[in-house]
């Protein structure tokens, strides 16, 4: 007999997916403990196990999964390839309306302005900023930048300067980043520009003293001048997307965390294997969550699957934690679905998103 944890780790399933097909009756464990509820496989139900993850990453609906196994089972080759081949059908006729919307977009987004493809800049911007204000800035967006070559207005820190404020907001689309400083010197229209990594780094050295430092744009330039000493290059060719539409979200509970404790929790707490290759192309471990009507936020057992629960990426949550810089941060939960917001309780300007990533169901 094989463990749920063994079975999990040897077909791909994950636990709380095995959890789920014994409730549905598609994949029922052989035995279950009668005191401590825990499922036990038959190695034959591995290769079951195997295929049902196999025909999950290929999207099959359930109804035609239990088929398959039902037909798997019993040798009857006949409804198993019948049953491959029509949603094989069904696969490819989705994949031919992809292409025909797609097709449609792109013919709209050619008689568009191509953000992509924007004209040279020619605004002329020069303001003063606190050094210590602006390093912490950088410090709490820094870790949400994107590495997709795919999208590369996201390879580096958006620089919107408004009024008397500077905003710094950075995103992979699976994290976001947005921090404020005041500004001294600009009264003049909007101005944005995307300061790539790099840049930032070199400008983030600089801001060692507490002395003001200097930031101009000229067209596609930028320059922090701290001093004698100066980093300046090109700004990225590129448009960012509209932050103020992705950061609109329905209020939700707010939780009030001790952050040493809280990082304890995650580093020592249980986490789930992710099904969702982000970034890298690498599973990631999950932290499950719950906020309790008491304020309270709990790292929850493998075993808890309250509908309620968010999960998040531990890694991105705990870089998030750092980035604040704060010994508590206030959590804000919304439904399931809706991103994780960690805000600072003294700032809530300086805040991160994190998108929740869906459990196994």
């Amino acid at each position: 007999m094989r463990s749920i944890g063994e079975t999990a780790r040897d077909s791909g399933l994950g636990v709380s997916a095995l959890r789920f097909y014994d409730r549905a009756g598609v994949l029922v464990p052989a035995w279950v403990d009668p005191v401590s509820g825990y499922r036990w496989y038959t190695p034959e139900q591995l290769d079951e196990a195997r295929l049902l993850a196999r025909l999950r990453r290929a999207g099959m609906p359930l109804a035609d999964i239990r088929l398959v196994l039902a037909g798997w089972s019993s040798a009857d080759t006949d409804l198993v390839r019948g049953l491959l081949q029509a949603h094989l059908r069904r696969l490819e006729l989705g994949l031919a309306d992809a292409r025909s919307e797609f097709s449609t977009l792109r013919a709209l987004l050619d008689h568009r302005e191509n953000p992509m493809t924007a004209a040279p800049r020619t605004a002329t911007v020069r303001l003063s900023v606190s050094a210590p204000e602006l390093a912490a800035a950088l410090d709490s967006v820094r870790f949400a930048t994107g590495v997709d070559p795919e999208l590369p207005m996201l390879g580096g820190i958006l620089f919107d300067v408004e009024g008397d404020a500077l905003r710094l907001v950075a995103t992979d689309r699976y994290r976001m980043a947005v921090a404020r400083t005041g500004t001294a010197g600009h009264g003049g229209p909007r101005v944005q520009v995307i300061v790539p990594v790099p840049l930032a780094d070199a400008m983030r050295a600089l801001l060692g003293g507490e002395e003001p430092v200097t930031l101009a744009v000229e067209g596609d330039r930028v320059t922090l001048e701290a001093g004698d000493r100066q980093a300046a290059g090109q700004c990225l060719a590129y448009d960012f997307p509209d932050y103020r539409r992705l950061v609109q979200l329905p209020s939700g509970r707010k939780a009030l965390v001790e952050v040493p404790a809280f990082r304890e929790a995650l580093e020592t707490g249980p986490v789930r294997a992710s099904g969702v290759h982000e970034r890298d192309g690498a599973s990631h471990e999950l932290s499950v969550l719950r906020a309790a009507d008491d304020g309270t936020v709990t790292v929850c057992d493998d075993g808890d699957d309250d509908q309620n629960n968010v999960a998040v990426n531990r890694g991105f949550l705990l870089d998030a934690l750092a980035a604040a810089g704060r010994d508590r941060l206030t959590l804000e939960f919304g439904a399931p679905t809706a991103p994780l917001a960690i805000r600072r309780t003294d700032d809530e300007t300086a805040f991160s998103l994190l998108m929740p990533v869906r459990l196994d169901d």
